[in-house]
C-alpha cells in the first residue's frame, strides 16, 4: 500500500471516530534549525565615500567642498569679472600718475639735489645740477621724438595692429605699476574718502583691520578657516589668529576692530569657536550690512502656542543674526536690570509668559510699580499684589517665609521618595505634574524689586531689630541658593541696578542675568557680573533707540552655543493686548486642568506660617553687627564695603578716601596700625583698559575684623 492509500485509510478511520475519540494536539510548525548569522554590515555607498574623501582633502579649496560655498564663489567670481574693466582702468590711471611722478623726480634731478642739500653744498653744485637737468630734458625730448617716429614708420609699414599690441602691453605695464601696494608713494591719496566695509571683497582689508586694532602684529597675518559668505543680512567669516594670540582679546577689543572695519560695534559679532572644531585662537565673525536692531521687533511666538511646557526654554528674543534665543527658567533664577523706559517690564513678562501657559505652574506676582503692567496676571496668580506701601512689603515678606517653608517641605518629601521617582534631590517634570506630591514649578516674579529691598520698616527677627528690606534680602538670597532645585524660580526686575539696591550676596547667586541699557559700565557689571565690561559686554554702550535690546548672560545653553559667555538679544514684542490674551489663555488652561488656586481662584490667601522655624533655617538675624566695637576708620570702611563692595575682591585706596572724606596719609597710617596693609593691583577702567592702583584686599580687611 502506497503513501496515498495509507493517508486515505488514516483519514477514513478518523472520520469514523466520534467526537469523544478526538484529542486536542499542539500546533505543529514547519521550520528548520539554522546557525545564527552575524549582523550584516551595510556597505557605505560609493558616492558618500567619495564625498567624505573629497571633503577631507587639504589641498581642495573650501569653495569646492560644499554647494553653498561653490555658489558663493561663483557669485564672487561673477562680480569680480564685471568689475575687472573698471579696476583695470583705475590701475592704468594710477600707473600713469606713478610713472609721471617718477619721471618728474628723475628729470628734476631730485635725488642729486637732496644729496647736495644734506651736505649743505647746494650752492656749490647748482651749475652741475642745472646742466644735468637740461641734459635729462633733452633725453626726454629725444625719446618722445624717437617713439613718435617709430610709431609712424610702424603704422606705414605694418598698419595699426602692432600699435594696438604695443598699447595693450604698455597699459598692462602701467596697470602693474599702478597696483595697490602699501608703502609705495602716490598709490593712496593723503586724504581718502569715507571708509567703507570692503573686507568682504578684499581679505587684505580684514588683515589690515586686525593690525590697526593691535590684535595682531605687523609681521603677522590671519589664516582663513571659512571664507566670507552671506549669512542672513550680513557676512560671516572664520579665521585663525597667529600663535599665542587669543580669541578672548578680540572679543574684548571688539569696538576697536569695528572701528577698523568702518562699522558700528552693534553690527559686529565676534565669537570664539569652541568644541572639537575650535580652539582658543579661532574666531568667528559676523558683520551686518546695517544696524540689525533698527527694524521693528518681532511678535512673541507664544501667541501661536495654545500651551507651553515650563520645562522648555521660553522664547525670549533674537540676536543680531536673527537666531532665536530661548531662555531656560527651571533650576535657575533671573535678574533683569535697566534704566526706565528701556523694556524691562516687557522682558520680565516674556519670561513669565511661558510659565503662565503651563497649567501646572504656580505663580507669585508682586508688582511694586503699582501700575497696570501686571494686572492681567491677577487671573492666574496663586498670590498677587500691586502696590508700593509698607503693608505690601510686609505681605511680600510673608510670601517669602511661606516659600522658604515650602522649599524645606519639598526637600523632606524628596528624601522619602524612591530613586525611580526622584533620582536626585531635584524636581523632575513628572514630579511637578503629580497632584499627590504637590510640587509644581513655582515662579516668584517681583517687578521693581528695589522697593522692598530698600524699605526701612522695622521688623523683629529672633529678638533682633532689622529693616524689612534687610530681612527680605536674606530671604531672597536663601531662596536663590536652595529653591531652584526644588522647582522655585525667582524672576527679579529693577530699574535701579546699583550696589545699594541689590545686595552682592543676592546677585552672586542669581544664575541668569539680562541687562538692558544702563547709565555706565559699573551698573552693567552689577547686573551681568564683575569685570564683564573688560570681556566686551557693556550694556551702557547700547543706543537709546534700541528699545528691548540687552545683553543676556544665560545660566545654561542657548541657540548660540552652550559656551557663549553672553549674547546681545532683542526681546520679542508683547504689548498689553497680547499679554492679556496669554493670561486669559493661562487661566482657561488651569480651569480645565483643575489647577487654579489661591488669589486667582478667589480663595482665602491669609497665611499661617511658622516664622521662627523659617528664621532658624535661613539664619536671619543671627549675625551680630560687624561694626559694633571696631575702631575707626576700620568701622567706616567695613560699613562702606557692606554696601559698595559688590562682587569685588579689591577696593582702591582713593575710593575709600573719597567716600569717607579722610586725609590720605593719616588714613594709610591708621589702617596700617590696625593690621591692614595696602598693595598694588591692576583694576579695569571705564574704557575697558587696566591701570595699576594701590588699595586693600577685601579678604584681608574681613580677616582683621574677625581677629578684632
Amino acid at each position: 500500500m502506497n503513501g496515498d492509500d495509507q493517508e486515505f485509510v488514516n483519514t477514513s478511520s478518523l472520520m469514523q471516530r466520534g467526537p469523544s475519540d478526538l484529542e486536542a494536539a499542539d500546533p505543529v510548525f514547519d521550520a528548520e534549525l539554522v546557525e545564527e548569522l552575524p549582523h550584516p554590515v551595510v556597505p557605505i555607498p560609493l558616492r558618500r565615500r567619495f564625498v567624505r574623501w573629497w571633503r577631507s582633502l587639504p589641498r581642495v579649496p573650501s569653495s569646492l567642498k560644499s554647494r553653498e560655498l561653490l555658489t558663493q564663489a561663483a557669485k564672487d567670481t561673477t562680480v569680480a569679472v564685471l568689475r575687472s574693466p573698471w579696476r583695470y582702468l583705475r590701475a592704468v590711471i594710477r600707473g600713469v600718475l606713478a610713472a609721471f611722478r617718477w619721471w618728474r623726480k628723475w628729470v628734476t634731478v631730485r635725488d642729486y639735489r637732496e644729496a647736495a642739500e644734506e651736505v649743505q653744498k647746494l650752492a656749490d653744485r647748482f651749475t652741475e645740477i642745472r646742466e644735468l637737468t637740461l641734459f635729462r630734458w633733452k633725453v626726454t625730448g629725444a625719446a618722445i621724438v624717437a617713439l613718435a617716429m617709430a610709431a609712424v614708420v610702424t603704422a606705414v609699414l605694418y598698419g595699426s595692429g602692432p600699435l594696438w599690441a604695443a598699447a595693450f602691453v604698455s597699459s598692462a605695464v602701467l596697470a602693474w605699476l599702478g597696483r595697490r601696494k602699501d608703502g609705495s608713494p602716490g598709490r593712496k591719496p593723503t586724504l581718502a574718502g569715507a571708509r567703507t566695509l570692503g573686507w568682504t571683497i578684499d581679505p587684505q582689508v580684514l588683515v589690515d583691520a586686525f593690525r590697526d586694532a593691535k590684535l595682531i602684529g605687523k609681521d603677522e597675518t590671519l589664516r582663513l578657516v571659512e571664507r566670507a559668505t552671506r549669512v542672513g543680512d550680513g557676512w560671516a567669516v572664520t579665521v585663525d589668529l597667529p600663535a599665542t594670540r587669543k580669541a578672548a582679546d578680540v572679543i574684548k577689543h571688539r569696538e576697536a576692530l569695528a572701528s577698523a572695519l568702518a562699522v558700528d560695534e552693534i553690527q559686529l559679532i565676534v565669537e570664539r569657536v569652541r568644541g572639537n572644531g575650535g580652539h582658543a585662537g579661532r574666531v568667528s565673525m559676523w558683520v551686518a550690512d546695517e544696524d540689525p536692531y533698527a527694524t521693528s521687533p518681532q511678535r512673541t511666538p507664544l501667541l501661536g502656542a495654545s500651551h507651553w511646557d515650563a520645562w522648555r526654554p521660553v522664547p525670549f528674543g533674537v540676536d543680531a543674526r536673527g537666531r532665536r534665543i530661548d531662555l531656560p527658567l527651571v533650576w535657575t533664577s533671573l535678574l533683569v536690570g535697566a534704566i526706565p523706559r528701556q523694556g524691562k517690564t516687557f522682558a520680565t513678562r516674556l519670561a513669565a509668559a511661558g510659565l503662565i501657559l503651563d497649567a501646572h505652574t504656580r505663580l507669585y506676582v508682586a508688582d511694586f510699580k503699582a501700575g497696570k503692567d501686571w494686572m492681567a496676571a491677577e487671573h492666574v496668580a496663586h498670590r498677587f499684589l500691586s502696590g508700593d506701601e509698607p503693608s505690601d512689603v510686609l505681605t511680600l515678606k510673608d510670601w517669602l517665609v511661606e516659600l522658604v517653608a515650602e522649599v524645606q517641605g519639598r526637600y523632606r518629601r524628596m528624601r522619602e521618595l524612591d530613586d525611580e521617582t526622584c533620582p536626585e534631590s531635584k524636581l523632575t517634570p513628572a514630579m511637578s505634574r503629580d497632584p499627590s506630591l504637590d510640587m509644581p514649578v513655582t515662579a516668584l516674579v517681583i517687578d521693581e524689586v528695589q522697593v522692598p529691598l530698600e524699605d526701612r520698616t522695622p521688623v523683629e527677627v529672633q529678638g533682633r531689630k532689622m529693616t524689612a528690606g534687610e530681612y527680605i534680602g536674606e530671604l531672597l538670597t536663601w531662596l536663590a541658593k536652595k529653591a531652584p532645585a526644588a522647582g522655585v524660580v525667582l524672576i527679579l526686575a529693577t530699574q535701579r541696578p546699583d550696589s545699594k539696591t541689590i545686595p552682592s550676596g543676592l546677585r552672586a547667586v542669581l544664575g541668569t542675568r539680562f541687562a538692558l541699557r544702563v547709565m555706565d559700565w559699573r551698573d552693567s557689571n552689577i547686573v551681568l557680573g564683575e569685570q564683564m565690561n573688560t570681556r566686551g559686554y557693556d550694556s551702557s554702550r547700547l543706543l537709546p533707540s534700541h528699545k528691548g535690546v540687552g545683553i543676556l548672560r544665560p545660566d545654561g545653553e542657548t541657540d548660540t552655543g552652550a559656551d557663549a559667555v553672553a549674547v546681545t538679544v532683542r526681546t520679542y514684542y508683547m504689548p498689553g493686548d497680547d499679554w492679556q490674551e496669554i493670561c486669559h489663555r493661562g487661566r482657561a488652561l488651569r480651569e480645565n486642568a483643575g489647577t487654579l488656586t489661591g488669589h486667582a481662584a478667589g480663595e482665602d490667601t491669609t497665611l499661617s506660617i511658622d516664622h521662627a522655624a523659617v528664621v532658624k533655617a535661613i539664619g536671619a538675624g543671627s549675625d551680630p553687627e560687624p561694626t559694633a566695637d571696631l575702631p575707626e576708620p576700620l568701622a567706616s570702611v567695613v560699613e562702606y564695603l557692606d554696601t559698595h563692595a559688590d562682587d569685588r575682591d579689591f577696593v582702591p585706596t582713593a575710593e575709600l578716601v573719597d567716600a569717607l572724606d579722610v586725609e590720605p596719609n593719616a588714613f594709610g597710617r591708621q589702617m596700617s596700625d590696625l593690621g591692614c596693609s595696602s598693595q598694588r593691583k591692576r583694576v579695569p577702567t571705564e574704557d575697558g583698559a587696566t591701570r595699576q592702583v594701590r588699595g586693600y584686599l577685601i579678604a584681608d580687611i574681613r580677616a582683621v575684623v574677625e581677629e578684632l
